[in-house]
């Protein structure tokens, strides 16, 4: 019996999610002919491109500190009498939140060029305030209710999309500090760890997303893709769900196992002439690949690219020790 050893950490799940069936198929809309006819697709080897000025690296992490409950008024149906008039309290989550972004250019090397933090409660309940802590002040960020959708999925969602702008913050902070590096204007590359979606408009950036849950190629087309070796991509294609963006297939080096060892998908924005997405897509294979983590040094490898490790650490160090939040909330909410 032959079998390969899935180097991730079981803790993060898998770099293919859905292992027990394979990847699921995809509804998403999707254009095969942007780059290549189908019929004439292929593993496209690396080719010659300009170094970009800076590659930087965009990343983020959230951390739920408590799940609270927010009392609410009184209920004031008809016939409820003063002394017996039903409470209610509504399921809130306090999380830290943090973004970050790692410049690697010629003259400075690898390092932190802009961080920020935020600390957020995230509810449907309207009567909710901010909560000030010891800690620091827990933003309020009211979402409105959808009786059709799962409250913590909800506020889930909502977390992620003031994470997603805070991304966005700090990504713009950093380009305006590479003016005092020498690094000329719109020569830098803005690589998002994750998808694109809500920072299309960011010029020359990059989703980088790590592992895989849906095949959305064409059954032959994405066997195709497990052919691919360290440094090939596979073709363009545009793929449209809920949002659409240009996408191509990318693999990293790695030690060879499993079919889909270290691919990764790359996305940018669909709004873009094709040549200009062909150049983001031959610049990816060509700068990416030296950035792959190492097995032995983490236990994402090679996905997990080895600037945005070292920006995990750091981000998750600025949300501070969970235990001492905890603390906080609780010493807030008794006063």
């Amino acid at each position: 019996m032959r079998f390969h050893v899935d180097g991730w950490d079981p803790t993060y799940g898998s770099s293919v999610e859905n292992a027990e069936n394979g990847i699921s198929d995809s509804t998403a809309k999707v254009t095969t002919h942007i780059e290549l006819a189908p019929a004439d697709w292929k593993p496209i080897s690396p080719s010659q491109v300009s170094t970009p000025g800076a590659v930087l690296f965009v990343d983020g992490v959230r951390r739920v500190e408590a799940r609270i409950w927010i009392e609410q008024p009184p209920s004031t149906e008809p016939g409820a009498h003063s002394g017996n008039r039903a409470r209610h309290a509504l399921m809130a989550l306090c999380a830290s939140y943090a973004a970050g972004t790692v410049c690697c250019c010629p003259d400075h090397g690898a390092h932190l060029l802009s961080i920020d933090y935020r600390r957020g409660l995230f509810t449907t309940a309207t009567n909710a305030l901010d909560v000030p802590t010891a800690a620091g002040t827990y933003k309020a960020h009211i979402t409105p209710d959808d009786q059709d959708q799962n409250l913590a999925v909800l506020l889930s969602t909502a977390l992620q999309g003031q994470l997603a702008d805070l991304e966005v913050l700090v990504a713009t902070h950093a380009r305006t500090a590479l003016t005092d590096h020498g690094v000329p204007e719109g020569s830098d590359l803005l690589v998002v760890d994750g998808p694109l979606r809500g920072r299309t408009h960011l010029p020359r950036a990059l989703g980088f997303i790590k592992s895989h849950r849906t095949a959305y190629l064409p059954p032959d087309l994405h066997a195709m893709i497990s052919t691919l070796a360290p440094g090939e991509r596979s073709p363009l294609f545009l793929m449209g769900t809920s949002w659409v963006r240009h996408a191509w297939y990318l693999r990293l080096p790695c030690t060879p196992g499993a079919p889909w060892a270290g691919v990764v998908r790359l996305e940018c924005a669909a709004d873009i002439p094709i040549h200009d997405a062909v150049e983001l897509a031959n610049l990816s294979q060509a700068i990416l690949p030296r950035y792959a983590s190492i097995e032995y040094k983490d236990t994402r490898a090679p996905q997990n690219l080895v600037p945005v490790a070292g920006l995990e650490r750091e981000l998750r160090r600025h949300l501070g020790n969970p235990i001492l939040l905890s603390r906080a909330l609780r010493v807030a909410s008794a006063s």
